[in-house]
């Protein structure tokens, strides 16, 4: 939660080495955003073509970048 709130800040930096830095932070809330729901997603049955579609994009860009990290949550 704190990095949202330095990440609130960023936003209206005239410093482009605060900007960027929140560009590459939010890039990186993304993707694990993205990996916890897809996970959620196929934990819930739901078909690569069903998760592209909420996302989106093709079911073999999702497909690709998921399938290999995809393991069983407990």
């Amino acid at each position: 939660m704190q990095e949202l709130i330095g990440l609130n800040d960023a936003v209206d930096s005239r410093d482009p080495a605060v900007g960027l830095g929140a560009v590459s932070a939010l890039r990186r809330l993304v993707d694990e955003l993205e990996e916890l729901h897809v996970d959620n997603a196929r934990g819930l049955g739901w078909s690569w073509q069903a998760i592209a579609e909420a996302l989106g994009v093709t079911r073999q860009s999702v497909h690709k970048k998921h399938h290999v990290r995809r393991r069983p949550r407990r």
